[in-house]
């Protein structure tokens, strides 16, 4: 019997992690994939464009533009820091709307994905919670608007076990009515690296799959489905327990060659099998304990608050100009 190893891949809805997994396989440039980096004040900027089919097919990532910020000290409950990452977010965000042709003038619809009930799926709701909505002084006090401000709505269309409705159903109506040109729609996504669980952002121009942080298939939220641009916004909140074992293994296995200089004799097997064969592994030894868990700090009430809180001031900042980037924080309520 020969095991299909396609479906024993590193889960991951990082772009960036996609594409070093792919670079680690190749030990060279990928191409089709531009790359810029950028590091300051402990928040390291990724701007990732994925330009033809050959590095899209490369990484597994649909053509288009992401942009990824890690600040791997988010975890510390540092304000300071929060508030110059939620700056620094409202300033590529900014960027990223000029590049996909959006004008100050464009109206915004955001779209809160994931389900309020279930903590490391809740940041869209509790994004949404902060947004500085405007939609209704434009419908009916228009004259009395300041300058500055941009036509916002917001919804948390929840979760098709809770509704009954895929999310997207109720997302395409309400675009139908409200006709907005732009959707910004927030999930919770799921890393291959416990380091960047909860200290990532990733901003996408592909649009977002409802539930793919943890493996659902449901109608996309994206431009060819609704019709308007969808600019996607994700921030991990989970890890796949064999994703963890694996990168624990590959630990131990860098440890050891710094240590002894030589890991047969410790690893053996586990030294010279490929990647996705020791996955595959790892995922049969975990399936009688209850399949391939899915795994979030303990923290995680808090943490998942601190992140809505930075991308819901980011986004204030980025989508208003009469809201201050320098002082976002007092913009959420």
């Amino acid at each position: 019997m020969t095991l299909d190893l396609k479906n024993y891949t590193i889960r991951t809805d990082l772009a960036l992690e996609s594409k070093e997994i792919a670079q680690n396989k190749s030990n060279r440039p990928i191409p089709g994939v531009d790359e810029e980096v950028s590091e300051q004040d402990g928040i390291t900027i990724t701007r990732l464009n994925v330009l033809n089919d050959e590095g899209s097919q490369s990484i597994g990532r649909v053509k288009g533009h992401y942009v990824t910020l890690e600040v791997p000290a988010l975890r510390g409950g540092d304000t300071g820091l929060q508030e110059r990452v939620a700056v620094a977010f409202a300033q590529e965000f900014e960027d990223f709307l000029t590049l996909v042709g959006i004008n100050k003038a464009n109206s915004v619809l955001i779209v809160g994905l994931g389900n309020w009930n279930v903590t490391p799926d809740s940041l869209g709701p509790l994004v949404v919670e902060n947004i500085l909505v405007t939609r209704h002084y434009f419908e009916l006090v228009p004259d009395q608007v300041a300058p500055g401000y941009r036509d916002i709505s917001a919804i948390a269309p929840g979760v098709l076990g809770v509704t009954g409705i895929e999310s997207s159903e109720i997302v395409q109506a309400i675009i139908d009515r409200t006709k907005p040109d732009l959707v910004i729609a927030i999930d919770a996504l799921a890393s291959k690296s416990l380091e960047r669980v909860n200290t990532t952002i990733q901003i996408a121009d592909i649009g977002i799959h409802p539930g793919s942080g943890i493996g659902n298939k449901r109608r996309a939220l994206t431009k060819e489905v609704l019709g308007v641009p969808c600019i996607a916004i994700g921030v991990p909140t989970v890890c796949y327990a064999s994703t963890i074992v694996n990168n624990a293994i590959e630990m131990m296995k860098s440890h050891f060659e710094q240590e002894k200089g030589n890991t047969k004799q410790i690893m053996g097997l586990l030294d010279d099998m490929p990647e996705n064969e020791r996955l595959a592994l790892v995922k049969e030894v975990l399936e009688p304990l209850g399949h391939d868990l899915i795994v979030t700090p303990k923290e995680i009430d808090e943490f998942v608050e601190d992140m809505a809180n930075i991308v819901a001031t980011g986004l204030n900042a980025a989508l208003h100009d009469a809201v201050d980037p320098s002082n976002v924080g007092a913009y959420t309520h």
